[in-house]
């Protein structure tokens, strides 16, 4: 569950990472106590995040440095738009919300605050600065779904699909890229004189992910 080395060492110096996975807002996904509203508006904002989401892993095609860094992020480019999306499109359709109306959803200030970062980040940065902020969110909803995992209720669906053997496949191959360009480009992780930026790029990351879950409970 940890997804490599150099994850469990920017988790653990984040210091709103328990604030991000242990929200509100998730437990109330886990014992199904979260007003179908709020997760409805969720849904809408997450899947205009995960257009600019998707985005920012292509970016990530562009700042590789070798082919197999290119075909990891294409891969990951492939299952957001094709598996993830579309759980968002087939909840919100079975609520009443078109594909048209998500389309055309007015992005909340969460929403442009985390995904304009995420970009700054990697037109920026290299690509272990996009990889760093591409992680919280990534391997974040993979920590959250393994833990909820079989909690049933309203929302078993959507705690299957970060819980479930394919995403956590996901989730392993992110940690293990992250691992691999941290190698490339820093040497061990944790020390040198670029941890402590990126650091605090994972931070920041984790921060909006909270405030993400925040719009989610507002009134």
């Amino acid at each position: 569950m940890m997804y490599g080395t150099t994850f469990p060492l920017l988790r653990a110096a984040a210091p709103d990472w328990q604030a991000y996975v242990g929200h509100a807002f998730v437990q109330g996904l886990a014992d199904g106590s979260l007003p179908r509203a709020n997760f409805l508006r969720y849904l809408v904002q997450d899947y205009l995040f995960l257009i600019h989401f998707s985005r920012a892993w292509a970016l990530a095609v562009t700042k590789a440095d070798t082919l197999e860094e290119m075909r990891a992020c294409a891969a990951t480019v492939q299952a957001l738009l094709k598996d993830e999306l579309s759980l968002h499109v087939r909840i919100c359709e079975a609520a009443g919300i078109a594909l048209a109306d998500l389309g055309a959803a007015q992005e909340h200030p969460a929403t442009l605050a985390y995904t304009r970062y995420v970009m700054d980040a990697g037109h920026s940065g290299d690509f272990l600065d996009l990889l760093v902020v591409l992680a919280p969110c990534v391997l974040g909803y993979g920590e959250i779904g393994l833990r909820l995992r079989g909690a049933g209720g309203p929302y078993a669906d959507w705690i299957e699909t970060y819980g479930g053997a394919g995403y956590q496949a996901l989730c392993a191959d992110v940690g293990a890229r992250l691992d691999q360009a941290a190698a490339r480009r820093i040497g061990p992780p944790g020390s040198g004189p670029r941890w402590p930026a990126l650091c605090t790029r994972f931070a920041t990351a984790t921060r909006l992910e909270a405030a993400f879950w925040d719009m989610g409970l507002a009134p």
